[in-house]
C-alpha cells in the first residue's frame, strides 16, 4: 500500500495540481504513462534503502546468534522491494495494452535492467546497513537524501528541463539512467545504449561487491555494538 500511495500523492501533486506533461503529449494519460515508468525502478530502491540503516538493529536477537546469516536481513527488504516492483511493472504493461494497443518488443529487454537494478540496491542496502550500526541518526538522514535523490532524478519531470550545467552530474547517478531506459523499452520501443547499459552494469557489480565486501568486513563487530 505504502508504493501505491506514494505513487498516487505524487501524479495527483505532478500531473493534477501542477499540470506538469512530458514532451509534446498534453495528455494526462501520456505523463501518467511516463511518471509511471520512471517510478518504476525507483520502488525497488526506497523502500529497502530506508530500512536499511535500521535493519540490524531492529533484529538485534538474530545478531547476536553468530550461527544466523545476518547478511540476509537487508536481502530480504531488497528483495521484497524487487518484487512489488515487478508486480507493478506486470499491471504498468497491461495498462500500456490497454491505452496503446501494444506492448512494445522491447520490453522484452527489461531483465537486462532488473539485474543490474537488483545488484546496486542491495549493495546500497549493505552498506547502509553497515553505517547504521554505527551512526543511529542515519535512518532521519536517509529520509532527506532519498527525497533530494528522487528529485534529482527525472522522474516527474523530463530530462528536458535539466539545466544544461548540471545534466553531466546529473547523468552520472544510476537511477537517472535506469529511469531512462525503463521508459525506452517500457513505452519507446527504443533499445538503450549499449555503452550506457555497460556503465550502469558494472556501477552496479561495484555497488554489489563494495557493499557485500563492507558488511562482511564489519559483521563481527555488530554484536558488540548493538
Amino acid at each position: 500500500m505504502h508504493p501505491l500511495l506514494l505513487m498516487v500523492t505524487y501524479f495527483l501533486v505532478f500531473g493534477i495540481v501542477l499540470q506538469s506533461r512530458f514532451g509534446n503529449d498534453p495528455s494526462r494519460t501520456g505523463f501518467a504513462l511516463y511518471f509511471l515508468a520512471g517510478m518504476l525502478p525507483w520502488l525497488a530502491l526506497n523502500e529497502p534503502a530506508a530500512r536499511a540503516p535500521y535493519v540490524i538493529w531492529e533484529n538485534r536477537t538474530f545478531v547476536k546468534r553468530l550461527v544466523f546469516p545476518v547478511s540476509v536481513l537487508p536481502l530480504n527488504h531488497a528483495f521484497s522491494a524487487l518484487v512489488t516492483s515487478l508486480l507493478a511493472t506486470a499491471v504498468f504493461l497491461c495498462a500500456v495494452a490497454v491505452i496503446k494497443g501494444a506492448v512494445p518488443w522491447t520490453a522484452s529487454l527489461l531483465p537486462l535492467l532488473v539485474f543490474p537494478l537488483a545488484l546496486f540496491s542491495l549493495g546500497l542496502c549493505w552498506f547502509l546497513a553497515t553505517a547504521g550500526v554505527f551512526v543511529r541518526d542515519l535512518v532521519q538522514v536517509m529520509t532527506f537524501l532519498l527525497t533530494l535523490w528522487f528529485f534529482l532524478t527525472p522522474i516527474c519531470y523530463e530530462e528536458a528541463k535539466i539545466p544544461v550545467a548540471l545534466f553531466p552530474w546529473l547523468a552520472k547517478n544510476p537511477m537517472f539512467q535506469l529511469v531512462r531506459f525503463y521508459r525506452q523499452i517500457l513505452l519507446e520501443g527504443a533499445v538503450p545504449n549499449a555503452m550506457a547499459m555497460t556503465k550502469v552494469w558494472v556501477v552496479s557489480l561495484a555497488f554489489f561487491i563494495g557493499g557485500y565486501a563492507c558488511f562482511a568486513r564489519c559483521r563481527k563487530t555488530f554484536p558488540d555494538v548493538v
